[in-house]
């Protein structure tokens, strides 16, 4: 897997990483462990960028690309993320595009943290009505 990331990107992603961290590529729909919005609804819509600094079992699959990120993904985003994988930085956001167009023009970036007890119970919720929404 490879992505393009557009030197705008690049410039705005070089000022929140530190030397040596790693960079996760993320669905942020309610399915991944780092997600924090989504359902049922937003299923392959909404993506994040975690910074970590350490390696993810989960996130074992490098991206290749020509920033020299440590970047990673994890199977389930896969089926999501097509050929021509471009991240750029324009109006204050970034945005993530393939051959088939915008994936998530709103691409979040975040730190790796454990869940909050509030977090934990709300992904519950979600895992349970995801069936009887949308």
């Amino acid at each position: 897997m490879k992505i393009t990331i557009k030197p705008d990107a690049k410039t705005y992603l070089d000022d929140r990483l530190v030397e040596g961290e790693r960079l996760f590529l993320a669905l942020d729909d309610g399915s991944s462990k780092f997600s924090k919005l989504g359902g049922s609804c937003t299923i392959g819509t909404k993506y994040q960028l975690v910074i970590a600094t350490a390696a993810d079992p989960e996130y074992n699959i490098e991206v290749a690309n020509d920033a020299g990120y440590a970047l990673y993904t994890a199977d389930p985003e896969l089926m999501y993320l097509g050929d021509g994988l471009t991240l750029d930085y324009q109006l204050g956001t970034l945005a993530l595009r393939d051959n088939s167009g915008i994936l998530d023009g709103a691409v979040t970036i975040g730190r790796a943290a454990p869940l909050s007890t509030e977090e934990v119970a709300r992904r519950a919720e979600m895992v349970t009505l995801s069936g009887k929404i949308c």
